[in-house]
C-alpha cells in the first residue's frame, strides 16, 4: 500500500507504514484481505481519524445501544454526556474489568476497538509492550494498528477476507451487522484502489 492509494481512500499518510508492517506480519497479503482490513478498520475509527470509543451519547440514544440497562429515560440521564461513567457502568464486572474505573481505562481503542482489561491484557502480551499500564498507547497509529491486526489474527478474518463473508466478518469485529453496507462500500472502494 502506498501513499498515493491512502490518498485515493481518504486516509492519512501517516498510516503508510504501519499499515504496511501489519500486512506482513499478519499476511494480510492479498487485495481481498488488504481491502477488507482497510475497509473494516475506516468503518471502526471513521477512516482511521478516531481511535476510542465515543461513549458520549445522549439518554435517549443509551435506550438505544443498551436498552437493557437503560429501559427507561431516567435510568439514562445520570449517564448522559458522561463518557467515564458510562464506561465504568457498562462495562464492570465483565470483560476481565476487576477494579473501580477499569470500565473507563480500558474503553475501545485502537482501529478495531480493544476493549477490556482481558483483551488489554491479552493483546499487550502479544505485542509484547504494556497495555494494562499504558493502554493510550493504541491511540498512537503504530499500535493502534497493530492491535488491530492482532485481532484480525486472532478471530481468523483473512480466510472470511478470502471468501468475502463480510456479514460474518463484521460480526466477529462488532457482535452484530451495524454498518454492514458501509462497510461494504468502503470494502470494495479499497479493492478498486489496490487493483
Amino acid at each position: 500500500m502506498n501513499s498515493l492509494q491512502l490518498q485515493e481512500l481518504g486516509i492519512d499518510d501517516q498510516w503508510e507504514i504501519p499499515l504496511n508492517q501489519v500486512f506482513v506480519k499478519y499476511e494480510i497479503d492479498t487485495p481481498k484481505r488488504q481491502a477488507a482490513f482497510i475497509g473494516q478498520s475506516s468503518y471502526e475509527s471513521a477512516n482511521f481519524t478516531h481511535l476510542q470509543e465515543n461513549l458520549n451519547y445522549t439518554a435517549q440514544r443509551l435506550m438505544q445501544v443498551w436498552p437493557s440497562r437503560f429501559p427507561y429515560i431516567i435510568a439514562a440521564e445520570p449517564y448522559a454526556h458522561n463518557p467515564e461513567k458510562l464506561a465504568n457502568f457498562v462495562y464492570a464486572g465483565r470483560m476481565g474489568n476487576l477494579q473501580d474505573g477499569d470500565g473507563y481505562k480500558y474503553r475501545g481503542r485502537g482501529l478495531i476497538q480493544i476493549t477490556g482489561r482481558e483483551m488489554y491484557t491479552k493483546c499487550g502480551n502479544a505485542l509484547g509492550i504494556d497495555l494494562i499500564d499504558n493502554p493510550d498507547l493504541l491511540l498512537t497509529p503504530e499500535y493502534a494498528t497493530l492491535s488491530a491486526g492482532w485481532f484480525w489474527n486472532k478471530h481468523g478474518l483473512n480466510a472470511l477476507a478470502d471468501t468475502q463473508e463480510y456479514g460474518t466478518m463484521t460480526r466477529r469485529i462488532n457482535g452484530g451487522t451495524t454498518g454492514l453496507d458501509d462497510r461494504i462500500v468502503r470494502i470494495t472502494k479499497a479493492l478498486e484502489v489496490l487493483g
